[in-house]
Formats: C-alpha cells, structure tokens, sequence
C-alpha cells in the first residue's frame, strides 16, 4: 500500500473493561498499553485500536453516521482459518460471512454495537479490474477450505505480526456527499459502487475507505460526546497530504493534520515517509 494506508483507529466506549477485553479474546488483538482512561491494542508493536472511556457519553443509535466496521487485515489466508478454527472453539458470535472475490471476510459486533470486520485477502493479481475500478461480491464463504488452510499451524495465538487496519467501513447520511469528500477532497479513487454504498482506495488497492447509507440516509452530522467512531487515522505520504491541504481547511496538531467529514468525525492524517 505504498503512498497511503490506514492507521488506528478510535472509539468512545462507556464500559472499557468489557470491550477491551472482547477484543482480545473475540478479536484476538493484544493490549499494548493503558492509562486507566485509554487502552491501546494493536498486533506487534503497532498500534490498531484506542478504546477511550467516557462513561458520561450518550450510546450512538445505529442509524446514526459513524462506524459501520472497523476491517482488520490478517497476513494470510491460513491466519484466517486459525482465526476461524478458535472462534468456533470459543463460540464467538458471528454476524456473517462471505466471500468477496478480492478477500474472504467474517463479521462481528463489538459489545457497544461497533462492527467489525476480520478478513484475508487474495492475491492482487487474481483481483478481476475494469481500470480503476475492482470487481467484488458477497458470494458464501468456504468455511471448510479457509479451516483447512491453517493445517499445520500452531494454535491461534492471537493476531500476528504484519495484522493491519486493512478498511475502515463508514455509515454516511448521502453517497454523493461521501464522494465528494471522500474521493474529491481526500483524493482516493471511486473503485466500486453498490447500490447505497461507495468503496474508496489508493495504489489500487479495492478499498482503505467505504461509505453506506444503509442504515443512515438522511443522517444529520454527528453529535458529541457520543460512543463510537472518534477518530480515522490515515497514514500518508507528504504529496498527498500536500494536495489534501490545498483542497480543505484542516487543524494542525503536532505532527497531524485533522479535518472533518460531512458528518462531523475527525480524519487525522499522519505524514510518513
């Protein structure tokens, strides 16, 4: 993903404790470190998830803009299936499953209703593209097959090293206006729609962002403090962030650029490279 990729991402969460420890054992993520507020979890020594407590803060409706799955990309297809493979040892609920041609996806819910995605994805050049454009489906997933592939391995002990925050998915209020920031301002490409939902991406990958209003047309901008989504983080290189600066008015703070969506969640744009 040279040029652009997704960082860590951040949530409001009322009860830390409850959720932290979901997404070590249902996920599989470790805890990096806490300040008793805020608790860090991430694969190696990076960094992919900030839980922020904040037991005063409204618990967001579902059809509300915001989150609608944060993605966590596994190494492999065979880190996948030992994923698979402790999940049904575990007995974790899971919300569904399919196969999406470019990548083989499971879905969760958290327990303050964030989604998750856990997915692996297929090799770039068995990708189907029409230019820019990437074909994918929600076809049935062969649970079997992706078990089978971690034949030989070791037990699940959580994510691996090189898990990264392959996606984030977002719920908007209107797909014109997601495009408008999200393909206009930031400056990805459109490279697949579906009826109610645009999927956006850089250095032709099939998407690092996407935007649905199946469950929030028409949302207003998001009001705070909530639960949920507080912060997208997008690593990036100085071109880019170059040319998203002369595009939209953004807050320096540090080393981070931060600028809005329509619906009022905070973007950071981390220069690297």
């Amino acid at each position: 993903m040279a040029g652009l990729s997704m960082g860590r991402v951040a949530l409001v969460v009322r009860d830390i404790d409850k959720v932290g420890a979901w997404y070590e054992q249902a996920v599989g993520l470790h805890l990096l470190r806490r300040d008793g507020e805020t608790a860090w979890y991430g694969a190696g020594d990076t960094v992919l998830l900030e839980l922020r407590r904040d037991t005063a803060a409204r618990m967001r409706d579902r059809n509300e803009a915001g989150l609608f799955h944060t993605a966590f990309l596994l190494p492999d297809r065979a880190s996948l299936g030992q994923w698979v493979a402790d999940a049904a040892a575990r007995q974790t609920r899971v919300d569904g499953a399919a196969d999406h041609l470019v990548s083989e996806t499971l879905y969760l819910t958290d327990p303050e209703g964030n989604g998750v995605e856990i997915y692996a994805d297929r090799p770039r050049e068995a990708w189907t593209r029409r230019g820019i454009e990437v074909q994918m489906a929600s076809d049935p997933l062969d649970i079997p097959a992706l078990v089978a592939s971690a034949a030989g391995r070791e037990a699940w002990q959580g994510v691996p090293d090189g898990t990264v925050i392959g996606h984030v998915h977002l719920q908007a209020g209107a797909i014109p206006d997601a495009d408008a920031f999200y393909s206009g301002v930031l400056g990805l490409d459109l490279t697949a729609r579906y009826p109610g939902a645009s999927f956006y991406a850089a250095d032709g990958y099939h998407h690092h962002l996407g935007a649905n209003i199946w469950n929030s047309r028409g949302a207003a901008p998001r009001s705070f403090p909530s639960t949920g989504l507080a912060e997208v983080e997008i690593r990036l290189d100085a071109t880019r962030a170059a040319a998203i600066r002369d595009r939209a008015t953004v807050a320096t703070v540090g080393d981070r650029l931060i600028l809005t969506d329509p619906w009022n969640t905070p973007i950071s744009l981390v220069t690297v490279g």
